[in-house]
């Protein structure tokens, strides 16, 4: 039972860190925003109940640690509660000059900018961490050089800084049409001939397939990941049957029903057994939609580690903000096919499944856990954004009706609209927790 409580001890540790980071930035964006806009703010949390530790800044504003640092919340001037609900007999009680400082009478312009700004600050998380990890890893140089080799269980005839010319006699394209060049012209066989110019000479040697049967990378809570596969583990057969490629490995898979599949894996010289059931798992296209595959949980990567360069400030950040659209939007058209009950609503997972994601990818590595805090950062900006009362699309909803009509809803009105909201949230949550336990 040790290594199991130790084990629920880092998942559990993981999620709180990713969970207190990415609230921290979000309720950071609404106070100083609202700070700077004139709104006054009372309370800074992380966590909710039992106070454990608190100070009050020289702005007036008290900054503490809660016992359950499941979230956070800024109370401001006038609010009653930490969804922000309105304190009138607060209101009333204070001068022209207090109201300007307080949430609910202050003007609609700095009230806005303040709601926003917790998404939006979860945005930009995302992009400068995504964008500073893709310019730390660089991206590969071309002509493709080699700076590292893999350990594989093939002929080996590859060096650090050959610089590939050819592969089974056809020159090598630029980098971007590698990936296609590998598919489409190399036979599926484990070890091919490469021509590489090695120092001053072109020399002819054999080497492995350039994406072999190897483990690259596991995707939490995948049937890999519950059968022990680790990082650069290499694929030797399925059910018997001999994997020269990763695109080998693939067809398997998929072609496999769900059915139980019997692995021989080459780990640091030694050869494993490895029993693993695929499962079926909805995939975002980038052309947008889904499609619906059998996967162990793995992907595949080069034999080799390849030369690289820094991409540049400019180029990393737009990497940024690509990659945080793209998790929006595949995140939205998730939510639509579930909805449509064009893919499984088992996509949807609550705390337990986030908290054992957040273990999973910590145990991978710190660019892979940052990588995963960037990623719910976005869908925490994303959901946030939505037009439900209690959220803060809800008040910009709200924001956006004073604006047309010129007054804002009545208190009775925003009373059941939270309450409705309130309601739809946690029912929401107890469908996704629901999720994590029946789930496979």
């Amino acid at each position: 039972m040790i290594p199991s409580f130790g084990g629920l001890i880092y998942t559990i540790g993981a999620f709180v860190i990713a969970l207190l980071i990415i609230v921290a930035v979000h309720e950071y964006g609404h106070y100083i925003v609202g700070r700077w806009t004139g709104i006054y703010a009372e309370v800074f949390s992380l966590g909710f109940g039992p106070v454990i530790w608190s100070r009050k800044d020289k702005h007036g504003t008290r900054w503490q640690l809660a016992a359950f640092p499941l979230g956070g919340y800024v109370k401001f001037l006038g609010d009653a509660n930490a969804a922000s609900g309105k304190d009138s007999e607060a209101i009333d009680a204070m001068d022209q000059s207090q109201r300007r400082h307080s949430m609910h009478s202050a003007p609609l312009w700095a009230r806005a900018l303040t709601v926003a700004a917790g998404p939006v600050f979860n945005f930009i998380l995302s992009i400068l961490i995504f964008g500073a990890i893709i310019g730390w890893r660089g991206v590969a140089t071309d002509p493709l050089t080699i700076a590292e080799l893999l350990p594989v269980p093939v002929e080996q005839g590859l060096q650090v800084g050959d610089e590939i010319l050819a592969i089974d006699g056809v020159k090598a394209p630029k980098l971007e049409e590698f990936d296609k060049f590998v598919l489409d012209e190399l036979p599926e066989i484990p070890v091919l001939e490469y021509t590489v110019r090695r120092g001053e000479n072109t020399v002819d040697v054999t080497g492995p397939h350039p994406f072999p049967a190897i483990v690259s990378g596991l995707n939490p809570g995948s049937a890999a990941i519950d059968a022990g596969l680790e990082l650069n583990d290499y694929v030797l057969t399925i059910d018997g049957e001999k994997m020269a490629t990763f695109a080998t490995l693939r067809k398997k898979v998929g072609n496999s029903d769900g059915e139980a599949l019997q692995l021989a894996i080459w780990r640091n010289g030694e050869t494993l057994d490895v029993e693993l059931k695929p499962k079926r798992v909805d995939l975002p296209l980038s052309e947008g939609g889904f499609e619906t595959r059998w996967l162990i949980g793995i992907s595949g990567g080069m034999a080799f580690v390849p030369e690289t360069q820094s991409p540049g400030i400019l180029k990393s950040a737009w990497h940024g903000v690509d990659q945080t659209f793209f998790i929006i939007e595949s995140s939205l058209s998730g939510l639509y096919h579930m909805a449509t009950g064009a893919i499984s609503s088992c996509n949807m997972r609550g705390p337990i499944g986030i908290a054992q994601t957040s273990g999973e990818v910590a145990s991978q590595g710190l660019s892979s856990f940052i990588w995963f805090i960037a990623v719910l950062s976005t869908a925490v900006g994303m959901l946030n954004l939505f037009p439900i009362p209690v959220l803060d699309g809800g008040h910009l909803v709200f924001h956006g009706f004073e604006a047309v009509t010129g007054r804002p809803p009545s208190d009775r009105a925003l009373r059941i609209l939270m309450a409705i909201g309130l309601t739809f949230i946690l029912a929401l949550m107890v469908f996704a927790l629901s999720n994590d336990l029946t789930c496979p």
